[in-house]
């Protein structure tokens, strides 16, 4: 395996060889940037350890970047940061060192070269320096007490052989790979396992089993039998985590190329017994009288799996993950029928909220729109069948609004029988579903809809105060129009309204806003 670095990066670690020179400090790149650089990954950030002062390494650094970049620092930790802008904005070619610019406090760090327009960032290159350390944890804490310690002693402390694998930047053996524990034989194999013991791996800090999973996720890897199996051993300790570390983790599995198998491996391992038991409670198939359901757990996992082939949106994946959540409290025998799961989407949308609380997610539109979709879910299904009118269509248009493209492609991917016919035959049916929106939709123009008659027009005309009846009189007018009793414009509806109040016995108390 090769390693494989750009002339913006070598340009870059020249500068921190020779700023360690300087100070006389055995420095290296270690970890991620080293893995990544060998599997033929992009790359947006790197971790240099030193054999010394990693903040005072990041202060030398810095001075030899024009303009200088502002130094983030941690001295409790004794790590800093600088991040270079515009960087992996070009195609690989000639280092242009204008265009190389360090992010500065309070400023944009915008470079003008003089013939041409001001260069607008598209990524930035995270740089990470730290001095090499030796760790030891307390039982019941994740935070280890940190003192010095050799390039040796800080390979030791990695969670993983392929993250264990340092480039020395110093004069004597630069470039040189350092792969104390085999980690490219690892990376060939497609292998992941501890550099240590990983009973003790695991003990002291219990997010590392996270990032294996999640690491196994996205590369693609097999978490090696000792490795897994201490995994499942040392589950419960995920409990001394905080919930923000645990769902960084779950989201980043949910954003691999195929998340179930992160999800899988959470499963198997008992980690998810832990941390998210409403999923687990989706898992399994019940039978009465030999009549019995589809694994609702694995069902859920090909769903996901659908949707990330077809978009990167981290809540529309949630959305899949979520989607039958209440099958569980919504599950029942009938006799003669068989299974049913009567309301689970409605059941299901209110638990969103609930779930996003506890796993401390955005209670935002995010949220809102996850919830949309799991109560929306089975509403574009019962549109495929024969003789739909377009009132149905105006509805869900309506209800879904500019989610509806999210939500179709939810319901699409919902489709996982192994009857290739089936599936052809479901995927036929709303196609015609799409159609039908997109000519309703050029139609009445009904997406994000409001009815032409508004609850302030109705309290004006009829001297009313915000109440019931105004409510009443504006759902009427909306119902109708969706209904394709009267048409989607304002003199229809006004006439209507109006026929609607007589009957009410509403009086028009402002004519001057009737007549208008």
């Amino acid at each position: 395996m090769d390693i494989k670095c750009n002339d913006k990066e070598l340009f870059v670690f020249k500068k921190i060889a020779h700023a360690a020179e300087e100070l006389k400090v055995p420095t290296y790149v270690i970890g991620g940037f080293v893995r990544d650089k060998l599997l033929g990954r992009a790359t947006k950030d790197a971790d240099i350890v030193c054999v010394g002062d990693g903040i005072q390494l990041a202060h030398k650094v810095a001075e030899r970047f024009q303009p200088k970049p502002s130094v983030s620092f941690f001295k409790n930790f004794g790590t800093a940061q600088i991040k270079l802008k515009h960087f992996y904005e070009e195609e690989p070619g000639a280092v242009d060192h204008k265009h190389i610019v360090a992010e500065d406090n309070g400023q944009e760090g915008k470079v003008f070269d003089t013939e041409a327009e001001p260069v607008q960032e598209k990524s930035a290159l995270e740089i990470e320096f730290v001095g090499a350390r030796k760790e030891s944890y307390r039982y019941h804490s994740r935070n280890p007490e940190v003192v010095p310690g050799t390039l040796k002693d800080d390979q030791d402390r990695r969670d993983f052989t392929i993250n264990a694998m340092a480039i020395s930047l110093n004069a004597e053996d630069y470039g040189k790979l350092i792969d104390p524990f085999n980690g490219v034989l690892d990376l060939e194999r497609k292998i992941l396992q501890t550099p240590l013991d990983p009973d003790q791996t695991f003990s002291d800090d219990p997010l590392r089993m996270m990032r294996a999973v999640r690491f196994a996720s996205q590369l693609n890897f097999t978490i090696a039998p000792a490795t897994f199996q201490s995994i499942k051993d040392h589950a419960d300790r995920i409990r001394i985590i905080s919930q923000e570390r645990i769902t960084e983790e779950l989201n980043k599995i949910l954003l691999s190329a195929k998340p179930s198998v992160g999800l899988d491996l959470l499963y198997q391992s008992g980690l998810l017994h832990i941390i998210f038991p409403q999923l687990v409670d989706l898992a399994g198939a019940e039978y009465i009288d030999g009549l019995g359901h589809k694994d609702n757990f694995y069902h859920t996992l090909q769903v996901v799996d659908n949707i990330s082939r077809h978009t990167n949106d981290l809540w529309l994946r949630w959305a899949a993950l979520l989607h039958d959540i209440a099958k569980p409290a919504t599950k029942k025998f009938e006799k003669g029928h068989g299974w049913t799961f009567h309301g689970h989407e409605v059941v299901g949308g209110r638990m969103v909220p609930r779930l996003f609380t506890k796993l401390k997610l955005p209670q935002n539109e995010k949220m809102r729109y996850v919830r949309k979709l799991v109560e929306l879910h089975l509403r574009p299904i019962s549109l495929t069948k024969e003789n739909i009118t377009d009132s149905a269509i105006r509805r869900l248009l309506f209800d879904a609004g500019d989610d509806i493209d999210g939500l179709m492609m939810l319901c699409e991917a919902d489709i996982t029988s192994k009857n290739k016919q089936k599936v052809i035959r479901f995927l036929e049916n709303f196609e015609l579903v799409r159609q039908r929106l997109k000519e309703v939709e050029e139609k009445d123009r009904i997406r994000n809809w409001q009815p032409p008659i508004t609850g302030e027009i109705i309290m004006d005309i009829f001297g009313l105060s915000p109440c019931k009846i105004v409510g009443d009189l504006k759902n009427c007018i909306r119902e109708a129009i969706l209904d394709g009793e009267i048409d989607n414009t304002y003199d229809a509806a006004y006439d209507f309204m109006m026929k609607k109040a007589t009957e009410m016995g509403l009086q028009i108390v402002n004519k001057n806003a009737a007549g208008n």
